[in-house]
């Protein structure tokens, strides 16, 4: 995931290490639907992810859910703005989440269908680098998870979304028959994680 993880990981490293101190952990990033097929293949034994649909063998614990932001260059004529309303985005240059990072593109596109938009996307970003890429070039504006913030540079700012805010859950998912006791470990402390810094 294109981010996401990185306010989780020292805590799941702390909490597997407290445990078990000599553990190997190996690391392994990449888009959610790509992590759920090696979840499958049990080529790996736990994952941050998306939901991801029509994966029956994986299980999955919610870890945080994630509201969406509008972000645009910062000097936006919406920059002067406390929210944003899908209406005022309706005829602005707009990029959507690319294929690559399904779970994200699905809310994006269901919250504006729920609000009767449609947003004709100019472009489509695979990441958080690329879409900051995008957003400064084309001048474009752009829902991502406000996690993201933190990561944008000064030429890009973000706003709330203003009443119905579309939200992405964030997941820990493991196949269902793995019985690992640090999974198991893991697994017990998903509530510890949720508080980690997002």
């Amino acid at each position: 995931m294109s981010g996401a993880e990185i306010g989780l990981l020292p805590e799941v490293d702390r909490v597997l290490r407290d445990e078990f101190p000599g553990i190997e952990i190996r690391l392994s990033s990449d888009y959610s639907p790509v992590l759920a097929k090696a979840l499958m293949r049990r080529k790996l034994d736990a994952a941050f992810i998306r939901p991801e649909e029509q994966m029956g063998d994986l299980s999955y614990r919610r870890v945080r859910t994630d509201p969406l932001v509008f972000v645009f260059p910062s000097d936006h004529r919406l920059a002067s703005q406390a929210a944003i309303t899908p209406q005022e985005i309706a005829n602005e240059n707009f990029c959507l989440p690319s294929k690559s990072a399904p779970a994200v593109r699905r809310v994006v596109l269901e919250y504006f269908n729920r609000a009767g938009i449609d947003p004709k996307p100019q472009h489509e970003v695979h990441n958080v680098v690329h879409a900051i890429s995008m957003i400064t070039s084309t001048r474009a504006v752009m829902m991502l998870p406000a996690y993201t913030k933190r990561y944008l540079p000064e030429s890009i700012t973000t706003r709330p979304v203003q009443g119905e805010v579309p939200t992405l859950d964030l997941m820990l998912a493991y196949h269902k028959a793995n019985k690992s006791p640090i999974l198991k470990l893991l697994l017990s402390r998903v509530g510890k994680l949720a508080g980690a810094p997002s």
